[in-house]
């Protein structure tokens, strides 16, 4: 739609639509989003925090304040679309701050204050995710979807020191509180997790937990992750 002589142009995401390659960018950079934010209140490594996540033409840019106070010193970290999944970006990151240099001098350039840097994820061994990071991730993937619900299917957690992630949840039909046992995958899947209130209550697969009394009876669903 065009616009009429001596009127302001659009407004930025007031057209009627938007292009595909647009959309698929915001749509990686909303998902990397999401997966960054639990660092705010964290750190990404040691002496590292994340100050921020920008989008880019087909790509996503982290910023990262490596240091602290006076001596410290801002970099932008640019990943491409589709080079890394959004689960493994931490890892990368990770890799890229306590590792060796993987990038040459055209790589490098400034922007905003910040030294950005373009990665080549293919170049780079993520480091694994840490326990706490795979239970938030599937704590995060039961929670969230009812965090408006009246009837919330999680209700606790506690991370286990055998590899394991006890899930407390409501029962679909009744009063009470179950327990599941799942493992912390390196990669959780995100369709058992969300089957999981099936398979908590599969015929035969609920047994008393007489050590535990936060819940009234326990699944084993170590053969299903």
């Amino acid at each position: 739609m065009g616009v009429a002589p001596g009127e302001p142009p659009p407004a930025p995401g007031t057209q009627d639509h938007e292009a595909p390659q647009d959309q698929e960018d915001h749509e990686e950079q909303a998902s990397v989003t999401r997966r960054l934010l639990y660092f705010l209140n964290g750190r990404l490594a040691p002496r590292c925090r994340l100050r921020g996540v920008l989008p880019a033409p087909g790509a996503v840019r982290v910023a990262v304040r490596v240091g602290k106070r006076k001596d410290a010193v801002d970099f932008l970290y640019e990943i491409p679309h589709g080079a890394v999944s959004t689960y493994a970006l931490p890892g990368l990151l990770r890799a890229v701050l306590t590792g060796r240099r993987l990038h040459s001098s055209s790589d490098v350039g400034e922007v905003m204050g910040m030294t950005l840097i373009r990665l080549h994820p293919e170049r780079i061994v993520a480091d694994p995710e840490p326990a706490a990071g795979r239970a938030l991730t599937a704590v995060r993937a039961l929670a969230e979807p009812a965090a408006d619900a009246e009837d919330p299917f999680l209700v606790g957690f506690l991370m286990r020191d055998d590899g394991l992630l006890r899930l407390y949840v409501r029962p679909t039909d009744g009063p009470g509180v179950l327990g599941a046992d799942v493992p912390l995958a390196e990669s959780p899947s995100t369709a058992l997790l969300a089957a999981l209130p099936s398979l908590v209550e599969e015929p035969g697969r609920l047994r008393p937990s007489p050590d535990d009394p936060h819940c009234d009876l326990l699944a084993d669903l170590t053969d299903r992750f």
